[in-house]
């Protein structure tokens, strides 16, 4: 009989990851997630909750992406389209 380890993520409890880093990471990007979608929220009330979360999700899953775009490289945005073209 083969153990098998597996790990769940704190914040999303369906998902289960096969190494506790991914696990962490994925965790760290819903928290992030998480404040983008109130600051969101705060600065466009008429969003509603579904459309802060998914932006949230957004911004945190291409958080590398917005940072070069915020350092000065603004060009950096045309990747997050580019690559589903």
């Amino acid at each position: 009989m083969a153990v098998e380890v597996v790990y769940r993520s704190s914040r999303d409890p369906e998902r289960l990851f096969m190494d506790k880093a991914e696990a962490d990471r994925h965790d760290k990007m819903l928290e992030l997630a998480e404040s983008l979608a109130g600051v969101l929220h705060k600065a466009v009330p008429s969003l509603s909750e579904d459309q802060v979360e998914e932006l949230g999700i957004f911004m945190a899953r291409n958080r590398d992406t917005f940072a070069r775009a915020f350092k000065n490289q603004p060009d950096a945005l045309g990747e997050l389209f580019a690559e589903a073209e």
